[in-house]
């Protein structure tokens, strides 16, 4: 029999059935995973047959790799924003937030410094005042603690997203030997569908933690390798797989990532610091957000409490109390521990602290302190210091240079005065080496230990504590311009205040010749003599051919002779800590008398200092020196600014990745997606070439059935 026989339409039609069977099977299985996370759509491919009817080809996943690339790659991007902005948004509110705003706090606490110098004597008023510093110092413990308490969540939320992306990575390290082993085992080039779908649906988890590269392996059929950004590689194309851990340095509560090498014994990993800034996914908008919003927060809030304190210390020395003494410190300011990094000894320690009186000097920075040098006891004698970030990178200058400063020679005893308003002080007896090195975080925490050094109104130092009047025999027209007090220490860096409620008016120390100068007298209009309280008076020094009546004590020690100015007075830093200006001409024999402002407790003028302090330039921008501070309120303005626009920025940045992903996944479901329209279609074909096929086979059986009725 020539042409297609009964077994012909047979074969035919069995393959059909076969064919169609399988079909439906593809089908089906779409529809019944149209909900089902990560499932791609499977097609069937179909072969003409050479020998007989249709034959079955390989199930394939259809599947762009483009689209599901960017689909990973626009997970990444919001991932990594919406962790960012959630964090940002609600430190942005608690910044602004009227009820914990240093601003307020700030406004408050002047606005009772202004009732107060109303009426300096008034207790009531000066009790307010010190109401004011410690709420003050109530919204800075506030806002450092809140922020203490985000580092620490941050650093449980590290662990955890740590925990599940080495999950997934050591998943998809075992699903890459698993489709290896199964396309081993398949037939026909069919596809394990079930694994791959599994493993990139954990990558794609894996992409939303941090950004990855994921690269299909040319040798090993089905086996890809996933990188990070940076080129490390978390999982290799033999299924061998990388973990990531937590780590921390000097600052325990500063995380880092590393990746290390999964061996045994684990004494052999090899590990590998990781660039957190350009991590992606939620892990790189974690660590985003405490390097650009939560550190510098944290310092520019501790930066501003001790320029406040140290200011209003500074100038409360300054003035007289209602006690008739010298004012003292009304905050006392932390001694801050250096933290020692690896392979220094943990037992070996520095100590920090603000330079009393340059807290207007003090920047955001860290300081890593390196001994370069010690004793032959073991004591530091020389160090090399780095300005680092609050990332741990070092600050640049506006060169773009590191700033280091090298060779900085340590006082024996006592603290050494470093750049940027710090001093500091190595605590132990010996012990050090060159090497060692320490981490100093002068305002990280600051904000929180700042505490109010009494408790009593009279302290307030609203006087101050110079008096000059004119001789009453005066005939010129000068009067007072201006007293000026700027340095009242008895001892270290003396002045000429005795301590006592006087002045060393007599010959003694600094000088054993001539006393303090305590009258100014005027032998023409342009020239005058400077006397102590000798009896008769020693002239410490006589001026001449001055052009304006400003500062005349400094005046005296720049152009005095017959005698000079004393050497003794001009070794030390400031003597004697006073001058005064006039406005008006003077004429010959006018005197003006300098004194210890004794029950002056009326007088308002250096509460009116101390309330000024509210617009002055006492915090710095940047460890740039030259740059010009600026005021608390301009300050803290900027930090909330700053927190502002990087929340706004960042919500506006959230909304256009949301938009991309999208599109990416219309894209991705477009070619992946099961649409059950085209299913449904599908499966109406399907079930019509299988009814066809069916039919082919009862015909095969009937053309059968005759050609054995027709021989017998």
């Amino acid at each position: 029999m020539s042409g297609i026989n009964g077994a012909d339409l047979f074969s035919i039609a069995s393959s059909g059935v076969t064919a169609s069977n399988k079909l439906l099977q593809t089908t089906s299985r779409n529809i019944a995973n149209v909900n089902t996370e990560g499932y791609v759509r499977e097609r069937t491919q179909m072969d003409n047959s050479n020998v007989y009817g249709v034959e079955i080809g390989a199930t394939e996943r259809l599947i762009n790799v483009f689209a599901q690339n960017q689909l990973r790659r626009d997970t990444t991007a919001v991932a990594e924003l919406e962790a960012f902005t959630g964090h940002t948004d609600r430190m942005d509110n608690m910044l602004a937030n009227e009820a914990n705003s240093l601003a307020t706090g700030l406004s408050e606490y002047f606005a009772s410094l202004q009732t107060a110098a109303d009426d300096p004597t008034n207790l009531a008023s000066r009790e307010q005042v010190l109401s004011g510093a410690e709420a003050m110092l109530r919204r800075m413990d506030t806002l450092n603690n809140y922020m203490a308490e985000k580092e620490e969540q941050l650093n449980l939320e590290f662990a955890s997203e740590v925990e599940r992306a080495n999950s997934l990575i050591k998943n998809i390290g075992q699903l890459n030997e698993a489709v290896q082993v199964a396309y081993g085992n398949l037939s026909r080039g069919d596809q394990p569908t079930a694994l791959l779908n599994e493993r990139d649906e954990a990558v794609k988890e894996l992409a939303s933690i941090m950004a990855i590269d994921v690269r299909e392996s040319t040798t090993q059929k089905g086996a890809i390798a996933v990188n990070l950004k940076s080129g490390d590689s978390l999982v290799l194309e033999n299924g061998s797989f990388n973990v990531v851990q937590v780590s921390s340095d000097a600052d325990l509560s500063f995380k880092e990532l590393q990746l290390a090498n999964e061996v045994n014994p684990p004494t052999n990993q090899t590990t590998i610091n990781l660039d957190e800034s350009n991590l992606g996914g939620t892990l790189g908008g974690l660590f985003r957000f405490r390097d650009e919003v939560l550190g510098p927060a944290q310092r520019d809030v501790g930066q501003l409490g001790l320029a406040f304190a140290d200011a209003m210390n500074t100038q409360n020395n300054l003035g007289m109390d209602l006690d008739g003494q010298l004012g003292g410190d009304l905050f006392t300011l932390p001694v801050v521990e250096g933290l020692p990094y690896d392979g220094t000894p943990g037992n070996l320690s520095v100590d920090g602290q603000v330079t009393a009186g340059k807290g207007n000097e003090l920047t955001d920075a860290d300081y890593r302190i390196e001994v370069t040098s010690v004793t032959g006891a073991g004591v530091p004698d020389e160090v090399t210091i780095q300005l680092l970030n609050g990332d741990g990178s070092v600050k640049k200058d506006a060169s773009g240079a590191d700033l280091e400063y090298t060779g900085i020679a340590i006082n024996a005893t006592g603290f050494t005065e470093l750049p940027g308003g710090v001093e500091i002080d190595f605590t132990d007896a010996s012990g050090y080496s060159v090497g060692n090195e320490f981490l100093l975080q002068p305002t990280k925490s600051a904000a929180s230990d700042i505490e109010l050094n009494t408790n009593r109104p009279e302290d307030l130092a609203f006087a101050s504590p110079i008096r000059v009047q004119p001789g009453s025999g005066n005939l010129g027209d000068a009067a007072i311009a201006n007293v000026r007090v700027t340095n009242t220490n008895v001892g270290a860096n003396e002045s000429a205040f005795d301590g006592a409620g006087g002045l060393n008016e007599l010959p003694g120390a600094p000088s054993a010749t001539v006393g303090a100068p305590v009258q100014i007298r005027f032998t023409a209009a342009d020239s005058f003599d400077v006397l102590d309280g000798a009896s008769p008076p020693n002239t410490i020094t006589s001026v001449s051919g001055i052009t304006d009546y400003d500062n005349l004590l400094a005046q005296a020690e720049a152009s005095g002779a017959g005698p000079a100015w004393p050497g003794a007075f001009s070794a030390l830093d400031d003597y004697p800590g006073y001058d005064v200006s006039l406005e008006g001409i003077p004429r010959a024999g006018d005197t003006f008398n300098i004194s210890y402002n004794t029950n002056g407790f009326a007088d308002n003028t250096n509460a009116l200092a101390m309330a000024e302090l509210q617009d002055a330039n006492l915090v710095q921008t940047s460890s740039e020196p030259t740059n010009e501070p600026r005021s608390m309120h301009d300050a803290y303005a900027s930090l909330v600014g700053r927190v502002g626009e990087d929340a706004a920025t960042a919500d506006t940045s959230l909304k256009a990745a949301q938009a991309m992903k999208v599109q990416s996944e219309n894209w991705f479901d477009s070619v992946s997606g099961v649409n059950l329209d085209e299913e449904a279609a599908n499966l109406i074909r399907f079930q019509q070439s299988y009814a066809a096929s069916a039919r082919i086979l009862s015909t095969a059986q009937d053309l059968f059935n005759t050609i054995l009725s027709a021989a017998r």
